[in-house]
C-alpha cells in the first residue's frame, strides 16, 4: 500500500512539472516588441513631396487620430497633412501595416524660412493587449536655398545675437558686410538715431556765413564728417569691447560723464538762445581757417568731437547685430570683418544724417532773421537732450519735472499767452503752443502725484486699469534685483516649475525702459508671461558678478532677455537682443511654450 501511494504521489508531481512547464515555456514565448520594433519611422524628399512613412509590425496599429505632423525648428508649425483612409477596429479608427503621407515641400517651406526639423508623433497598440506611451520622431530637412534678400528679411528681425555670429561665421564677406549696411539703415529709423539730427542741424547752422546761402557742399561735407566721426568711433569701440571682453559704453554712463556732457549741451543751448557766442579766439580761427586751405574746412575738428560723442553718449544702440559682431570678434578674434561689419553699419545709421546735410543747403533760405528762430528750437532740442543724458542717473520724478518745465517755458517761448493769434499758420503754431502747455502741466502734476515715467504720467489717477494690466506678470524679484550672481541666479532657476524669462537691463539704457513701459505691460504679452516666471537683473553696478553673468551667458550689454526650459535647461537659441515689440514678444513667448 506504502509503495503504491509513492508511486502515485511520483506520477502527480511528474504531471504537474509537465504542465507547469509546458505553461511556463508558453509564457516566455510571449514576448512584446520594443517601440522601434514594432513602428519603423522615415522621412524622405521625393520628386517634391516628403514622403513619410510608419510600417508597423504584425498585429500592430495605431490611432489615427493620434497621428500628428509638425516642424519644430525653425518655429513651430502645425501642418495639415492629407492622411489616408482608416479603418475600425473595436470602435477605433486605427492604421495597420504602414501609413504613407506624403507632404509637398512648397507646402512646408511657405511656412518656415531654410533648414527645418519635422516631427511626426502616434500612439500605438498591440493587439495582445499593451499600448505604447506616444512616440515623436524628428527629422532634420533641408529647405529651399534663400536668396541673398531673403535672407537679409529674415535675419533683420533677428533678435537673437548668436544667429547673427553664425552668419558672420558661415556667410562670405561681402554678403556680411551688405547685409550690416542694411542693419544700420534699419536702425536709423530707431529713436537711437533721432537726438543726433538736431545736434548736427546746429552745427550746419552755427558754420553759415552772415551774408550767404548756405551751400550744398558744404552742408554735405559738415555732415560727412560727423558720420565718419561716429562711424569710426562705433567701430573702434566695437573692436576694443570684442577684442578685451570689455563693455566700454558702460563706462560711458558714469554719472559723472553724463553730467558733463549734459552741461555741455546746456552751454550749446544758451548760446543758440543768444546769451552769448561760443566760439575760438578770432586769432585762432584765422590761422586755422587759413591752414585748413578754405571755409569748407572750417570747423572739421569740432564737428568730428560732436560726431565721436554723439555715438558714444547719445546713441548707445545695443542692438542683436552690434552685440553680434562684438561677439564674433571675441570668440574669432577676427577682427578686419567684425570692425569692417560694424564701420558699414554705422554708415548705414548715418544715412539721413548726410540726407540732413543734402537739405540744409539745398533747401535752407538765405540767412535772415529766420535763422534766431532756428536757432532757438535747436537749442530746445539741445536742452532736451541734456534732460534725456540726466534721465539716466536722475529719479524719474525728477526728471518728469525738468521735462514738464521745458515744454512749459517752450509754450511760453512760443507766446501761448499773447493775445494776438494772427492768420493762417500762426493758428496752429499757437495751437501747438497750447499743446506744449498742456502736456507740460500733465507731466508736472504726475510728477508731484509720484508717477516717474513720461509714458503714464497720469498713473496714480488711473492705477484701477494700470494695476489690472501690469500686476499679472510673476515676477519673482520685484525688490531684489540688484546683487545677481551666477549661482543665485540659478538657485531662483531651479526653484521654479515654470520656464524662466530672466531680463538682463541697467538704469542707463533706453530700450530697458522702453521694454518695461511698452513691452511687458502690454496685455497680449502678459496673458503669455502668465507660463513663465519673469526674473529682472539689474546690471547698473557693472560689478564683478554683473560682468561674470554677462560672460556665462554670452552676452554683450543691455538689453539682453534669456530663457531656461521648465527643466532649468538654458536655451541660447531663444535669447534676445535689444527693444522687442509687444507683439514680437508676445509670439516669441508662445513659441517657447509650445
Amino acid at each position: 500500500m506504502y509503495n503504491l501511494m509513492k508511486k502515485l504521489l511520483l506520477l502527480s508531481l511528474l504531471f504537474t512539472s509537465f504542465v507547469l512547464g509546458g505553461f511556463g515555456d508558453a509564457l516566455k514565448k510571449q514576448k512584446f516588441l520594443s517601440p522601434d520594433e514594432a513602428f519603423s519611422t522615415s522621412a524622405v524628399v521625393k520628386d517634391g513631396n516628403i514622403e513619410t512613412k510608419i510600417i508597423m509590425a504584425e498585429k500592430i496599429h495605431i490611432y489615427e487620430n493620434s497621428v500628428h505632423y509638425r516642424v519644430i525648428a525653425p518655429e513651430m508649425v502645425e501642418l495639415e497633412v492629407e492622411k489616408p483612409k482608416a479603418h475600425d477596429f473595436d470602435g477605433d479608427m486605427v492604421y495597420d501595416k504602414e501609413l504613407i503621407v506624403n507632404i509637398p515641400k512648397a507646402y512646408i517651406e511657405s511656412k518656415v524660412a531654410g533648414d527645418y526639423t519635422l516631427e511626426i508623433e502616434f500612439q500605438g497598440c498591440s493587439d495582445a493587449g499593451i499600448c505604447y506611451q506616444p512616440i515623436k520622431k524628428t527629422f532634420d530637412l533641408k529647405g529651399a536655398e534663400l536668396g541673398t534678400f531673403e535672407k537679409i528679411s529674415k535675419l533683420a528681425k533677428e533678435g537673437n545675437a548668436s544667429k547673427i555670429v553664425d552668419v558672420l561665421i558661415n556667410e562670405s564677406s561681402f554678403f556680411v558686410l551688405f547685409l550690416f549696411f542694411i542693419f544700420g539703415l534699419l536702425l536709423s529709423l530707431t529713436p537711437c538715431i533721432f537726438p543726433m539730427i538736431p545736434i548736427l542741424s546746429s552745427i550746419i547752422v552755427s558754420q553759415q556765413g552772415d551774408n550767404q546761402k548756405p551751400s550744398m557742399g558744404k552742408a554735405f561735407f559738415t555732415s560727412l564728417v560727423y558720420v565718419l566721426a561716429m562711424a569710426l568711433t562705433y567701430t573702434i569701440v566695437g573692436l576694443v569691447a570684442g577684442l578685451l571682453g570689455a563693455d566700454l559704453q558702460t563706462a560711458m554712463q558714469n554719472p559723472w560723464v553724463l553730467t558733463i556732457f549734459a552741461g555741455v549741451f546746456i552751454a550749446l543751448a544758451l548760446s543758440l538762445f543768444g546769451y552769448y557766442e561760443i566760439g575760438l579766439p578770432a586769432s585762432w580761427q584765422s590761422k586755422i581757417s587759413q591752414a585748413s586751405d578754405g571755409a569748407q574746412g572750417k570747423g572739421i575738428m569740432g564737428t568730428a568731437i560732436m560726431g565721436a560723442l554723439s555715438a558714444l553718449i547719445v546713441g548707445p544702440c545695443t542692438a542683436a547685430p552690434i552685440s553680434g559682431a562684438v561677439i564674433f570678434i571675441s570668440q574669432t578674434g577676427d577682427a578686419l570683418l567684425g570692425g569692417a561689419a560694424l564701420f558699414v553699419m554705422s554708415m548705414g545709421m548715418g544715412m539721413p544724417l548726410l540726407l540732413v546735410g543734402i537739405g540744409a543747403g539745398k533747401f535752407m533760405p538765405r540767412p535772415g532773421g529766420w535763422m534766431t528762430a532756428v536757432s532757438q528750437v535747436f537749442g530746445v532740442m539741445m536742452l532736451g537732450l541734456a534732460i534725456f543724458m540726466l534721465s539716466r542717473i536722475l529719479p524719474g520724478g525728477l526728471t518728469m519735472i525738468l521735462w514738464s518745465l521745458l515744454f512749459m517755458g517752450t509754450a511760453l517761448y512760443m507766446g501761448v499767452f499773447e493775445s494776438k493769434v494772427g492768420e493762417g499758420a500762426m493758428k496752429l503754431f499757437k495751437l501747438l503752443a497750447m499743446v506744449f502747455l498742456v502736456y507740460g502741466i500733465i507731466l508736472f502734476v504726475g510728477a508731484v502725484s509720484g508717477a516717474n515715467s513720461m509714458f503714464s504720467p497720469l498713473k496714480k489717477f488711473t492705477s484701477g486699469t494700470v494695476v489690472t494690466s501690469t500686476t499679472t506678470t510673476p515676477i519673482t524679484n520685484a525688490e531684489g534685483h540688484l546683487g545677481y550672481s551666477v549661482a543665485r541666479l540659478m538657485k531662483e532657476v531651479e526653484a521654479s516649475d515654470k520656464p524662466v524669462i530672466v531680463d538682463f537691463g541697467k538704469d542707463s539704457c533706453t530700450a530697458c525702459v522702453e521694454l518695461e513701459e511698452i513691452t511687458f505691460p502690454d496685455n497680449r504679452v502678459q496673458e503669455q508671461m502668465q507660463h513663465f516666471t519673469f526674473i529682472k537683473i539689474d546690471l547698473t553696478a557693472n560689478n564683478e558678478d554683473d560682468k561674470a553673468l554677462l560672460k556665462e551667458y554670452g552676452l554683450f550689454g543691455t538689453p539682453n532677455i534669456i530663457f531656461f526650459d521648465k527643466n532649468n535647461n538654458f536655451m541660447p537659441e531663444q535669447s534676445l537682443t535689444g527693444f522687442i515689440p509687444p507683439e514680437d514678444f508676445a509670439e516669441h513667448l508662445k513659441g517657447i511654450v509650445k
